[in-house]
Formats: structure tokens, C-alpha cells, sequence
């Protein structure tokens, strides 16, 4: 603990990355990241560090615009103003606007007579009433359903920052050209729809197949079993991708330098993976060639660096959570959990398969997307002593889990298919995501 509470070296990590520039999956500033991470573990002495490589569906951006023809003629171009969504394909739409507010299942119903050839126009605001976050790949699967011929996704949150994310997923490309503007342009956009908007909307970019990479290393005895932490490496070409996910696979690389000084029972792996970004192919990628059985458990950071404040979704694995409420206990630091099972997150590929698996995040008053996915995701926003204080509950937490004494259980997969909300297996299967059609 004293080490971590005054160690630079998770910082450090975490500067080389976002020094990095552009992360993403499949291209030059992914790899160039993989090998920030694979030289942070060689500097941590860690056991094997190496790069496993793995075929993705890529995508590159080009030049997208979004012009309002009526009823006042502005262009906006340019990546601070119109931002392309990955997974989208290139192509150019014309039509009127049409505002679905924040994109339910209800808003798209009601407005379905007049989504045919229209330029749909959702927030990334999820009502604060509804059961569950509404994921913006189902705003633009349904607006494509419906019959639009291009997506407009606007941020909701301030700050003329145009948001991006992937719609495409497994469903690689999707049907429709797919913008994110910011909320201020957003806002005037719904403003001229009450009225009569028309707007031409323009995307250049690529599918393409391309190669990403997992950097992977463990701490401990050489036993079969092991305990995983994880993150993702990388982020969004339009930012630094400090807090998501830079931070995370920064404090992987801490943990991991932390254990090699304590006396572990279980091996721990540690594990950065690519293409999170664009459909989790990096866990799935790392689920599918392990052996289940030997994987105890998996801690996956994401979004760890905003607060020293610790969040734990817990998947309903209870036996997972129940140590890091016991760490939080003794260090008298305050946690935050949930249980419900979500598909969000590379930790989605282990929970699925009945692997025990939480997603350890930080929380603060400025929690949810925030800055993320944005021109705005940078270093300035983090604090170092953050990470001290996340990586020393994180590392206290994983060591316990390497205990011989504690124990994990799996489920089946049908146990976990059955235990999943019927929201997020409506979103799972517009995403071509749904795993158990061999149970079905």
C-alpha cells in the first residue's frame, strides 16, 4: 500500500498512452499503444509479457459534413463540428429532419409514420425513468428499421463537443450514414424540425478487415488457474482516450508491478485488449481461446481514472463483489455497486459463458458518458493521486481473489441466458450479439 500510494508509475503508463495520440482498433496508434503496454509490463517484471494478434473488421474515418438546406442554410464540417460513427458506411442522404428525442423504443413508435426516408435526429440522453441505458447502436438500428436514410446522434451533454461510438458492431457495416454532432448543434437542428428542417448528410470512410492485438503477462505461481484483470487499450481516433480507456490499462500495468512483491496462491493474468471500442473483439478474441474452466474470475477496469471512488458492476456474481466490499470496508473508502447484467464492457465476453466477471469503473458527481467519446477525453481531466488510490483498492482486491481460500463459482451459460433483462436481450440480438441461439 505504501508503494502504490507513492508510486508515478501508473502516470507515467498513462502519458506514454495518450501521448500516443489516436487508438484505434486495428490501426498504427493501436499497435503503437500495445507496445506502451507490453514495455510498461517488461518495466513492471512482469512474467511473459507478449502481443497475441487477432483479424477485426476495420474502420477508418474520412471527411463527413451535415448541411441544413432549411429553413437556414449552415454547413458544418470538419471533426470539432460532424463526427462519422464507426461502423457506418460511406454515403451521402438528403431528407427532412425528424427528432426522436432521447430514441426509445416509444418515441421511435410514435414517430413511425413519419421515419421513411427521413434524417432521424436522436440524444444520447437515457430518460432517467426508463429501466436501462439505451444503447445509441439500437437508436440507429431502429432508425434504420424504420426506414431512415441517415442517423443523427447529438450529445447531450454541453460543450460544442460532437460525440462518436460505434453503431455497426457485429453487424459490420450498418445500413445507413451515421453522424454525431454536439449538443448545441443538436439543439438548433430540433429547434428547425418543429418546423420543417431538410439537411443533406455526407460520410467518407472504410470498412476494411485489419489486425488488432491483446497485450497479455502474468504476476504469481504457474498454476493452471488464474484470476484476470483487464482493460481495454484502445479509444476513439478523435481524443487522447485518457479516461476510457487509457487509466484502465494503465492500472492493470500498477497492479501488476504491485504483486510481483506479495505472496500470491493463484496465478494473476493481465490483459489489455484491443477493438473494445468497435464490439469487444479483443475479449472475445481472449474468452475463446482460453480455457473457462482454469479462469477463475475477471476484475475488467474501464472508465477507472475520473474519482478515487470505486464503482463495482458485479454482473450478479456476488462472490466477486463481496471482496472488494470487504477491501472498501477496511480502508474505510466508500463503493458503489449494481448487479445487473450488462453487455457493456470486455468483461460481456466472460459473464457470458458463466465466468465470473465484474467491471471496476470510479465515480463521481460528473459520472456517466461525460467527456468520453469526445474531442474531450484528455489527460487534464485526470489526477494522479486518483490512480494511486484506485490501484491500491484494485490490487488489495485481486490479490485476495488469488486466494486459495476464496472461491468463485461459474454458471452455466443457460443460467446466465435466463438471468439477463429482457432489454438487454432485445439490444443483443439488434446487434447481431445474442450468444445463446444453440440454447434456444
Amino acid at each position: 500500500m505504501g508503494d502504490a500510494q507513492t508510486s508515478g508509475f501508473a502516470w507515467a503508463t498513462l502519458t506514454e498512452l495518450v501521448d500516443v495520440g489516436s487508438r484505434m482498433a486495428g490501426q498504427e496508434g493501436e499497435r503503437r499503444g500495445a507496445e506502451v503496454v507490453r514495455d510498461a509490463f517488461e518495466r513492471a517484471g512482469l512474467d511473459d509479457p507478449h502481443v497475441e494478434e487477432f483479424e477485426i473488421p476495420g474502420w477508418w474515418r474520412g471527411s463527413s459534413s451535415l448541411v441544413v438546406h432549411e429553413p437556414h442554410e449552415r454547413t458544418h464540417e470538419g471533426q470539432q463540428d460532424v463526427l462519422a460513427l464507426p461502423g457506418c458506411p460511406a454515403g451521402e442522404a438528403t431528407g427532412r429532419v425528424v427528432d426522436v428525442g432521447d430514441g426509445t423504443y416509444d418515441e421511435f413508435e410514435r414517430r413511425s409514420a413519419d421515419l421513411d426516408g427521413a434524417v432521424v435526429l436522436a440524444s444520447s440522453n437515457t430518460p432517467d425513468e426508463h429501466d436501462r441505458w439505451i444503447h445509441r447502436m439500437e437508436k440507429y438500428a431502429n432508425a434504420a428499421e424504420y426506414g431512415a436514410s441517415a442517423f443523427v446522434f447529438r450529445n447531450h451533454v454541453e460543450g460544442s463537443v460532437p460525440p462518436t461510438g460505434e453503431v455497426g458492431y457485429h453487424q459490420r457495416p450498418g445500413p445507413i450514414p451515421a453522424v454525431g454532432v454536439s449538443r448545441e448543434v443538436g439543439s438548433r437542428l430540433a429547434r428547425y424540425a418543429e418546423t420543417g428542417c431538410e439537411v443533406t448528410v455526407s460520410v467518407d470512410c472504410r470498412n476494411e478487415p485489419t489486425t488488432s492485438r491483446n497485450v497479455v503477462a502474468d504476476v504469481g505461481p504457474d498454476t493452471d488457474d488464474a484470476v484476470y484483470l483487464t482493460a481495454h487499450v484502445d479509444a476513439h481516433d478523435i481524443s487522447d482516450g485518457a479516461n476510457d480507456n487509457g487509466a484502465g490499462s494503465a492500472l492493470v500495468a500498477e497492479v501488476g508491478r504491485l504483486l510481483t512483491d506479495v505472496d500470491l496462491d493463484t496465478r494473476v493474468r493481465l490483459v489489455t485488449f484491443g477493438a473494445e471500442e468497435v464490439g469487444l473483439w479483443g475479449a472475445y478474441h481472449a474468452a475463446e481461446t482460453a480455457d473457462l474452466d482454469e479462469v477463475n474470475c475477471v476484475v475488467n477496469l474501464d472508465g477507472a481514472g475520473s474519482s478515487r471512488s470505486l464503482r463495482v458492476g458485479t454482473n450478479g456474481f456476488d462472490s466477486v463483489g463481496d471482496v472488494f466490499a470487504d477491501v472498501t470496508d477496511e480502508m474505510d473508502a466508500p463503493l458503489s455497486t449494481g448487479d445487473t447484467i450488462s453487455p457493456h464492457g470486455d468483461q460481456w465476453a466472460f459473464v457470458q459463458e458463466g465466468v465470473p466477471a465484474v467491471m471496476a469503473s470510479a465515480v463521481s458527481d460528473a459520472s456517466g458518458r461525460g467527456w468520453g467519446h469526445t474531442h474531450a477525453d484528455t489527460l487534464d481531466k485526470l489526477d494522479s493521486r486518483d490512480l494511486r488510490d484506485v490501484a491500491t483498492l484494485v490490487a488489495e482486491g485481486v490479490a485476495r481473489l488469488a486466494d486459495d481460500d476464496v472461491e468463485t463459482p461459474h454458471r452455466s451459460r443457460a443460467e446466465m441466458r435466463d438471468a439477463i433483462d429482457e432489454g438487454y436481450e432485445q439490444e443483443l440480438r439488434m446487434g447481431g450479439r445474442w450468444p445463446y441461439g444453440d440454447l434456444e
